[in-house]
Parts: structure tokens; C-alpha cells; sequence
């Protein structure tokens, strides 16, 4: 197989994901799309605070949540993911970003599924607020929550600088990595 192909394989399985990730807007447009996301937000953080009881507690003592509702996968042997989000801080958006990352393996078809990382730490915070572009594993560590058969969130998971949820239809997720994901700023 040559270079060439080889190439253009992995792009041609994530086109379809990746498509629909343009965020050229307006002011009206942009407005509505803060609108939008703001709402996935709210509902994604009830959905989280329904499936895990300390969760709140959790979120009450973090000092920034950045929530992102709705990230697709999909692809064919090489994925994409991709979705917009909002960080709050005092229960306010004070900036909306992007997530993206790749997969490799066997993959095929699509899902959805939503983020929240709460930075438990003004450090953690302000060193991914001044970030031009944020990566897991690399500019910070995530701790991803694992949910006792109490309800109650692991009291080492709680320590760390930044936690992270990971959501589907089917409620929590465990044992998953976010390393490489990548985060930067939408222009809305």
C-alpha cells in the first residue's frame, strides 16, 4: 500500500464525524449556539447529579466545570470525536470550547456520549483557562470518578486537581482514558 492511500484512509473515515465542525458564525448565530450548548449543559449536569449523589457535593466544591453535552464518535477502524461544551465557574459560562480526539482499532459505527471535568484546584484551573490548547494526559491529569454501589464518588478520585465524568445513555462510565483529547476555545 502506498504512502498516499495509507494517508488518506484515516481521513476518509473521519469525514463524516468531523464535517459538521465549523463554527463560522454570526452574532445572532453565535448567540444562539452559546444558547444551545448552555441548555446541553444544564441537562447534562442534572443527568450526572441523578446518577451519582455525591456528584453534587463534588461539583459545589470545584472551582470551574467544563461540561461538554454532546460528543459524537464515529468512524470505521480509525474514529473521531468531536463536540462543543461551556466552562462555568460560579455557575456562570465564562467560555466555550471544543473537544476532539481520535481512536484507533476496531471501530465501527457511531455513539454519543457527554464530559464534565471539574477542576478541583484554582492551579488546575487557571493552567487550562491560560492554555492556547489543552490535552489530557499532557498539560493535565484526569481522574475519571468511579461511583460506588452507594452512590458515593471514590474518596481518591475526589483529591485529584481535576476529576472527570463520562456519561452515555446507559449513565456512568468507568474505565475509560482521555488521554490525547484534545480542548481549545470555540470562537462564539
Amino acid at each position: 500500500m502506498n504512502r498516499r492511500l495509507f494517508i488518506s484512509l484515516p481521513a476518509l473515515s473521519l469525514a463524516p464525524v468531523l464535517g459538521a465542525c465549523t463554527t463560522n458564525t454570526s452574532g445572532s448565530d453565535a448567540a444562539a449556539k452559546r444558547r444551545e450548548i448552555d441548555a446541553g449543559v444544564d441537562g447534562t449536569m442534572s443527568k450526572l447529579f441523578a446518577s451519582a449523589s455525591s456528584a453534587q457535593a463534588l461539583a459545589q466544591q470545584a472551582k470551574g466545570i467544563l461540561v461538554f453535552p454532546k460528543i459524537l464518535a464515529g468512524g470505521f477502524i480509525v474514529g473521531a470525536e468531536y463536540g462543543e461544551g461551556a466552562l462555568r465557574v460560579n455557575n456562570a459560562s465564562v467560555g466555550y470550547y471544543r473537544t476532539t480526539s481520535a481512536q484507533f482499532g476496531l471501530l465501527a459505527g457511531a455513539q454519543s456520549k457527554a464530559l464534565i471535568l471539574m477542576f478541583m484546584t484554582d492551579d488546575a484551573l487557571r493552567a487550562f483557562q491560560a492554555s492556547k490548547g489543552w490535552t489530557a494526559g499532557v498539560d493535565g491529569s484526569i481522574a475519571l470518578a468511579t461511583i460506588g454501589a452507594n452512590g458515593q464518588i471514590d474518596t481518591n478520585t475526589a483529591r485529584a486537581p481535576i476529576v472527570g465524568f463520562m456519561l452515555t445513555n446507559a449513565g456512568l462510565m468507568a474505565n475509560l482514558s482521555l488521554e490525547g483529547t484534545k480542548i481549545s476555545k470555540l470562537d462564539i
